[in-house]
């Protein structure tokens, strides 16, 4: 079985993201970019999926401009056999990543979808459920565990009750949470290897796929300044302030 893993590059986790001066997104010159945390599980997975024999390949997918390949690159490091590289240098919606992705997957022919719950830039969690809707396939989303069972895959869901099992009948796409596994890191000979194996590269156009956004970004704003607390003098005048003031009780 072949299994698809969708990438994506974002700003490192560890640095401060800043706006642009005039507003029209976040700034992105001279800032250092990595491998989405949330992506980098899924690769784990896949990965862990080939060493065990349930999965026969494992391709990459990254959708943007010519860095993505670095990503790319680093996906390969951690043992992934290829990849696959859509280029474009727009900011592309969840929708539209959503529809070059089917495209990828039908050509690919692949029988498994494995990516990361979202992304820490967007945060829009859509693009696996959107896949999905498209592909007429199952979901598993939230994952924090996996079996392969035949032709079913049998889940755990983090969901705000707490945890759900699942079966999920093949093809499936799924999107995997934090606690799924503890990514690899690559080592020298892996980073090395993974310089020469092999990287697809296609537009939109090629995937007949039309990607025009359907949403305009009007500004983007820093968050507001925490404002300072309030001392109260005791329970009542406290209970009053949640009542009156913050109308939370």
């Amino acid at each position: 079985m072949k299994v698809l893993v969708p990438i994506k590059r974002v700003i490192d986790a560890n640095v401060q993201v800043r706006v642009k001066a005039d507003q029209s997104g976040v700034e992105l010159t001279n800032v250092k970019m990595a491998m989405n945390p949330f992506c980098e599980i899924a690769v784990e997975q896949a990965v862990r999926m080939k060493e065990a024999g349930t999965a026969t390949e494992v391709v990459l997918v990254s959708v943007g401009n010519q860095s993505a390949q670095e990503t790319l690159r680093a996906g390969l490091a951690m043992g992934a056999d290829r990849g696959v590289h859509v280029q474009t240098d727009d900011d592309l919606e969840p929708l539209a990543v959503a529809k070059l992705l089917k495209a990828v997957v039908e050509k690919e022919e692949a029988g498994l979808v494995v990516l990361g719950k979202q992304a820490i830039d967007g945060d829009n969690n859509q693009t696996g459920q959107m896949l999905s809707a498209l592909l007429g396939w199952s979901q598993g989303t939230f994952i924090s565990e996996m079996e392969l069972a035949g032709d079913t895959v049998k889940v755990t869901r983090e969901v705000d009750g707490g945890l759900q099992k699942v079966d999920i009948k093949m093809p499936a796409i799924l999107t995997v949470d934090l606690r799924l596994n503890e990514p690899r890191f690559a080592s020298l000979p892996n980073i090395m290897k993974a310089k020469k194996k092999p990287i697809d590269a296609m537009s939109a156009a090629d995937l007949g796929v039309d990607v025009a956004p359907r949403l305009k970004v009007l500004k983007v704003e820093e968050p507001a300044a925490r404002a300072a607390g309030v001392k109260v003098a005791n329970v009542a005048e406290l209970v009053d302030k949640l009542k009156n003031e913050a109308k939370v009780i």
